[in-house]
């Protein structure tokens, strides 16, 4: 049996494992912890042959706020101490954001989002690394990062989920997208109330099982191959860099230490989306 896990849930039922954020405290805001044991989860997922699909959702109100800000101004581990110089924030977030995430997306097995609430910045960059998007009607999508003087989290997504003009919109005018918009605009396959959000994941995530492992393997491949040949990894590489940049300007810096001193009352209603 694998150790029990912190801050998510591991579950496998048939030929589907479900991977929970376990948070709702929190909106399920990515600590250090939980990147891991998503990480390690994966592992678990990877490893068990019965497992065909694996589906990725929250306890809570929210899907994820993004990144545990209160976590990495506090300092609470190691991974935020390094983020004293830009040489350790570009090693914490190579390691725990860009590999991570580029894990989750290349991961051999058909993966699937299961949002609600709010899913905010890297809470959307984390879902979009998933290959089917299921979201309950409550769900709204936000990536407010730009008017923190970032550059929309480390992974830009949106460009490719919403079309390079819409994603220009998004983030400099910080809109939030409803779940009815977000099918729209291509970004969910699926909206359907939140009370029937489970059945229509697990009604997908059986579909998926159907397809022999070696051909949802070779189809996922080919895809991801297909958006690699149209510069998808290369512009989140080239996003990736720009973003260390950026983040690193005296005015990122100065905004940042303005959001520390402002207390973290205000940082977990910034993770929440919430002014």
């Amino acid at each position: 049996m694998p150790a029990p896990f912190e801050t998510i849930r591991y579950e496998v039922d048939g030929p589907v494992a479900f991977v929970t954020l376990d948070r709702p405290d929190a909106a399920n805001a990515q600590s250090s912890q939980m990147i891991d044991e998503i990480d390690a989860a994966l592992d678990l997922a990877d490893a068990d042959d019965t497992v065909r699909v694996v589906v990725l959702g929250a306890e809570g109100k929210h899907f994820s706020a993004g990144h545990d800000l209160k976590d990495i101004l506090s300092g609470a581990d190691e991974w935020a101490r390094r983020r004293e110089t830009p040489e350790g924030k570009l090693r914490h977030e190579q390691v725990m954001y860009w590999d991570k995430c580029l894990r989750l997306r290349n991961f051999r097995k058909p993966t699937i989002a299961s949002v609600h609430g709010a899913v905010a910045a890297a809470g959307l960059m984390l879902a979009c690394m998933c290959d089917l998007i299921v979201a309950a009607d409550d769900t709204r999508f936000s990536n407010p990062v730009a008017r923190m003087t970032g550059v929309g989290v480390e992974i830009l997504v949106e460009p490719w989920e919403l079309g390079p003009r819409k994603a220009k919109e998004f983030l400099w005018c910080a809109e939030t997208l409803s779940a009815a918009d977000a099918e729209r605009f291509g970004l969910v396959n699926k909206v359907v109330p939140r009370a029937d959000l489970d059945a229509a994941v697990r009604e997908m995530a059986e579909k998926v099982a159907l397809v022999p492992p070696v051909t949802a393997e070779a189809i996922k491949d080919t895809v991801n191959h297909t958006l690699d040949a149209m510069g998808q990894h290369d512009s989140w590489r080239y996003h990736f860099m720009v973003h260390q940049f950026v983040s690193n300007t005296a005015e990122a810096t100065g905004a940042l230490a303005a959001r520390k001193e402002g207390g973290m009352d205000a940082v977990k209603r910034e993770q929440a989306g919430e002014r």
